[in-house]
């Protein structure tokens, strides 16, 4: 500016006269002229520069926003922004003046709070909080979208407040906060949702939409997280949290495995059909029948059975014993249980998950410790669509034989393997992990209320494995399920040989609540 100044007058002074500059200087010097070169001469600043917010990064790497709409409005204005030239200020009850103010917020790169229009254009309600965060963020003006500029500058005195776009400071974007992501409910329409996604949008946080409420129910939510990898995440509404437990499933999304038939959470999004057995061993059930490529077709045939009787993705799927009871003492000594080696386990699994097949391994563990025997299995245990059935039947005292009585395990034993099996689950980002518990008779798990089912990683089914007739089965998938405890699944085994007759598949999902996991033996 001051470049130009001098340029000019040396123009000037080229070409006046010396006794009409002392004029030119005179006039400049009285304040008469109205260019740059005298708002320089006079030491007057040059018009403001347009200014951005300030901003901040959640202090946490997950966050939930649970309040009511204008506290949560509030919180997320403060969680993302430190300071901000400009301010929204929208009327919570009118839905024009909602969409107004995300459209006005993107225009001017500004957070926006929310409060409540009296009628007949009365004082402001707006909450404590949100006047704190109003204040603390020094806005030099706010926009009042649906409220009145007279009652909102009585609640923010000190502000210049104005409903005019044109009338607001010149503003810029700030630099994004790419890293931050906001999880809303799919479809949310509400206030509280319009203005803490307008706030997001205008901080550069991407906005990821959910159906539901756990973003790994949801697959299109799991690739965009995959996508994305946020270092800090934001949810709004309690129903995302606790903020622990958000922690954990933004974790798995963003690793981005998902299960056969999509997602990372097994039910109810998904019913199994599984083939039980143990490779190369017919007398032990249908998996045994046939050798690998041609079992991999018979599991999705059997699948394919259910697909008109359900609602859900059907996934087919093995159920492969991988620990089996023995008669006789086995090589390991004091057992009555022969562990499969994992290297005779491993392309089964492999090739089955490979054709899009879940696979359960199941213990019969004889007298050996639950728990140590699932250690056994790790490997195979961390892999994303593998997971763990226990078979109480064939679980021993140390003084008790195989094939005198029927076994049994304590819900301790069990939420042992359960506290395991999902801190493997945790640790290493994987989708929920199905665990099965085998059952016929309620004395095989005993203080069965005791059981843990609050593992979010875990997906827990109390399976019914009674075999004879339908009658004689009913009485006992009614036995089983009033009997199991609260936040479980439930399965149902159709014997080929030993059920009379045999209950074809829409026989079998003939119950009040359907079975989530159908097997075959």
């Amino acid at each position: 500016m001051m470049l130009r100044c001098r340029l000019l007058h040396s123009r000037v002074r080229a070409r006046v006269p010396h006794r009409a500059r002392a004029v030119l200087l005179v006039l400049s010097l009285a304040g008469l002229g109205s260019t740059a070169c005298s708002m320089a001469a006079a030491g007057q600043p040059p018009p403001p520069r347009p200014s951005a917010a300030r901003l901040h990064p959640p202090a946490s790497a997950s966050s939930v926003l649970a309040g009511g709409t204008t506290t949560a409005a509030a919180e997320a204005v403060r969680t993302l922004f430190a300071s901000s030239p400009v301010l929204v200020a929208a009327d919570a009850n009118s839905r024009p003046a909602l969409a107004t103010a995300a459209a006005d917020a993107l225009r001017v790169h500004a957070p926006v709070l929310l409060a409540s229009q009296l009628p007949r254009g009365g004082a402001i309600s707006i909450a404590s909080i949100a006047q704190r965060e109003a204040r603390a963020l020094h806005p030099l003006a706010v926009l009042a979208v649906g409220l009145s500029t007279k009652a909102l500058s009585a609640t923010l005195r000190g502000i210049r407040v104005t409903a005019s776009l044109a009338k607001l400071p010149a503003t810029k974007a700030p630099p994004p906060l790419t890293k931050v992501a906001l999880l809303v409910r799919q479809g949310d329409a509400s206030a509280k949702a319009s203005a803490v996604t307008a706030t997001a949008q205008a901080a550069g946080v991407s906005v990821v939409a959910v159906r539901g409420y756990d973003p790994r129910a949801d697959p299109a939510a799991i690739a965009a997280l995959s996508a994305a990898r946020p270092a800090q995440v934001l949810a709004l509404g309690a129903a995302f949290g606790p903020a622990v437990q958000l922690a954990g499933r933004v974790a798995a999304a963003e690793a981005g495995e998902q299960l056969p038939g999509g997602g990372q959470v097994l039910f109810p999004q998904h019913r199994i059909v599984a083939l039980y057995g143990h490779p190369g061993a017919p007398v032990l059930g249908a998996l045994g029948e046939q050798g690998l490529a041609a079992s991999i077709a018979r599991a999705r045939r059997l699948a394919a059975r259910y697909r008109s009787l359900s609602n859900v993705p059907v996934v087919p799927a093995f159920e492969i014993i991988a620990s089996v009871a023995q008669g006789a003492d086995a090589p390991e000594g004091g057992t009555y249980s022969y562990l499969t080696p994992v290297a005779d386990l491993r392309p089964w699994v492999d090739r089955a998950t490979h054709a899009g097949l879940y696979v359960i391994l199941d213990l019969q563990a004889g007298r050996a410790d639950l728990l140590a025997q699932a250690k056994l299995y790790r490997k195979l245990l961390e892999l994303p669509d593998v997971g763990l059935a226990i078979d109480p039947e064939w679980k021993l005292m140390p003084h008790q034989l195989p094939l005198q009585q029927i076994g049994s395990v304590t819900s301790s034993q069990v939420n042992a393997v359960a506290n395991w099996l999902s801190a493997v689950t945790a640790r290493d980002h994987l989708p929920q992990k199905l665990l099965v518990l085998h059952q016929f008779r309620l004395s095989m798990i005993s203080d069965e209320q005791g059981l843990n089912t609050s593992h979010d990683d875990l997906a827990i089914v109390i399976h019914m494995d009674g075999q004879g007739t339908p009658a004689m089965k009913q009485q006992t998938w009614d036995a089983v399920t009033a009997a199991a405890p609260a936040h479980v699944y439930f399965g149902w085994k159709n014997f080929l040989t030993k059920d009379h007759p045999m209950l074809t598949p829409s026989q079998t999902m003939a119950r009040r609540s359907p079975p989530d996991m159908v097997s075959y033996q």
